[in-house]
């Protein structure tokens, strides 16, 4: 039987309407259904059109972030095309003053002024202080470095930054070292940044903030998952190259020299192994660097994470054993590091503090 719904077609013409009406037989079949004869119909030119223009109105309200998200995105073709496009959009939504409608709705959805979504934790954690004595007690005036005798009046400050691994990493970390209570821990982590793209997250600058909030005498990194990729020009300088390897490594030397002006000590933990082999290798070229020039800057320890999140000879590896026991240490993404190899690897960190630092941590 070949009726409206299952029969074949025609292709529409531009004064065609989109009209389907129903069988008795579906009718009856489908006696639950309230079914209506006349309905609104639309040529499809039109429905087109109309698409088309509500498109085009939206990339207007939102053309700030887009821009925002195309100058942030890889060095390449399809960034300079969406900048070519983007670009005299957001001119115009700013002579239009559309921009404000746009700020309007980001503090509402939650965003930064730029359209990005907020990702940041920054948490301080720390031992529990008694109370001041009042009557009678004998006060103490001689405070001791925390480094050689820390405790809950002199705790250790430390500071924890990085991308997403630096968070997972920083999470079990923190409440590790808060355990301890002789330590205050404060995280300070984005994803998705790193040292090639101060125009998404400018990490020196972030430093230098907390250094002189904080100003921590510990303190942790953990990022570069996202740093192979170009630096963005003019002129782009490729991932691979013998400039982008120079750069890399002057911006982790800078980095490190910062993060230590103050006369704190610097815990740079590696990235480790990769499951996708293309991505093992790029990272493998970033931790190169990374230890390279913690090599060139005092106060720096470089605590290699392969092997203790890897099988023996650094290879990525979901599982390792510890203690008799098989423990899942890595994502089912191959990248990212779960609560147990957090919990493992922020063990390995503590053990450095102790052994390689000195701090005589409980």
């Amino acid at each position: 039987m070949t009726d409206e719904l299952d029969g074949p077609r025609d292709f529409l013409s531009a004064t065609d309407e989109v009209s389907v009406r129903p069988t008795e037989e579906e009718r009856a079949s489908h006696p639950s259904l309230r079914w209506h004869e006349g309905r609104a119909t639309l040529a499809w030119p039109k429905v087109l059109g109309l698409m088309a223009a509500i498109l085009a109105l939206w990339m207007l309200l939102d053309a700030t972030t887009l821009k925002h998200n195309a100058e942030v995105s890889p060095v390449g073709t399809r960034r300079d095309v969406a900048l070519s496009i983007l670009r005299p959009l957001a001119a115009t939504a700013s002579a239009l003053q559309l921009t404000q409608i746009e700020e309007a709705a980001n503090r509402a959805l939650g965003r930064t002024s730029d359209g990005a979504s907020v990702h940041r934790i920054f948490i301080s954690v720390g031992p529990r202080r008694k109370p001041a004595p009042t009557h009678g007690a004998a006060v103490t005036t001689t405070t001791l470095d925390p480094l050689t005798h820390p405790s809950a009046a002199s705790p250790v400050r430390v500071l924890l930054l990085g991308d997403s691994l630096g968070l997972d990493l920083g999470g079990s970390l923190q409440n590790a070292l808060a355990s301890t209570g002789v330590v205050t821990a404060t995280l300070d982590g984005k994803e998705s940044t790193g040292l090639t793209r101060p125009d998404y997250f400018n990490w020196p600058q972030e430093l230098g903030g907390d250094l002189s909030s904080l100003h921590p005498q510990v303190v942790v990194v953990m990022m570069g998952a996202n740093d192979p990729q170009d630096f963005p020009g003019p002129p782009d300088v490729p991932f691979g190259t013998l400039a982008w390897a120079a750069e890399y490594e002057r911006r982790c030397v800078t980095f490190m020299q910062l993060a230590t002006s103050q006369g704190s000590k610097l815990v740079w933990v590696s990235l480790p192994s990769m499951q996708d082999p293309g991505l093992n290798a790029k990272i493998a070229v970033v931790n190169d660097l990374q230890r390279r020039a913690a090599a060139q800057v005092p106060g720096v320890v470089y605590l290699d994470s392969s092997t203790i999140l890897g099988n023996p000879n650094g290879a990525y590896s979901a599982f390792t054993t510890v203690g008799g026991k098989v423990v899942n240490v890595r994502t089912p993404d191959g990248i990212h590091i779960t609560p147990q190899g957090g919990d493992l690897l922020a063990g390995s960190v503590i053990q450095s503090l102790r052994a390689r630092l000195g701090i005589p941590l409980p």
